[in-house]
């Protein structure tokens, strides 16, 4: 793994690093009627507001400050939530660039009256970008990997970034070699 002072998108810095679990959290909560869809089942927006709460934590604990959603890549939903599940939300620092951080999360759940294992329902994989009072960009620690698992995160970490950055590139590539179309554009 590098080392973070010999990343070139990481200056050195006199900020010191933080271990993963510095910041790790988990956000419970269970799910009642009201968080359902058409289908009775519990609305994907709700988990992604709880995915969301817990991921934006973890930043603001990782980075000592206000830190703002910047994107949510790759929300995965693996089984449908239930009314009466008890719904708990793990995450954690991944990665940090400069003044940005992946933070990954698990969903799982539960019955609230069982005594069953909890399954995991759904992923995400967030990037924040923590910010001063004026919401201009400010640097945050490294984050340093404990265990073998969280080095692992934090290298997949870097090749999802890898991936945004090439994917952005490639938009922006593509937008400024169409000639300009009439009418106000309706999609991002």
């Amino acid at each position: 793994m590098t080392d973070q002072a010999d990343r070139p998108d990481r200056p050195e810095t006199d900020i010191p690093g933080k271990p993963t679990s510095a910041s790790r959290t988990t956000l419970s909560h269970i799910m009642t009627g009201s968080d359902t869809n058409l289908l009775g089942t519990v609305h994907g927006g709700v988990i992604m507001k709880l995915v969301d709460d817990a991921a934006g934590a973890v930043a603001g604990r990782h980075s000592g400050g206000p830190a703002v959603t910047a994107s949510m890549d790759e929300m995965v939903f693996l089984e449908p939530v239930r009314v009466g599940d008890l719904v708990h939300v793990k995450a954690q620092v991944n990665w940090t660039g400069r003044s940005s951080m992946e933070v990954g999360v698990r969903v799982l759940a539960e019955r609230w009256n069982e005594s069953t294992p909890a399954t995991q329902v759904g992923s995400a994989y967030l990037v924040f970008a923590a910010v001063d009072a004026e919401g201009k960009p400010r640097p945050v620690p490294p984050v340093l990997p404990q265990t073998e698992r969280d080095k692992r995160r934090y290298q997949e970490a870097q090749i999802r970034r890898t991936h945004r950055l090439a994917r952005r590139r490639a938009i922006k590539e593509l937008r400024e070699s169409r000639a300009p179309e009439a009418g106000p554009e309706h999609t991002a």
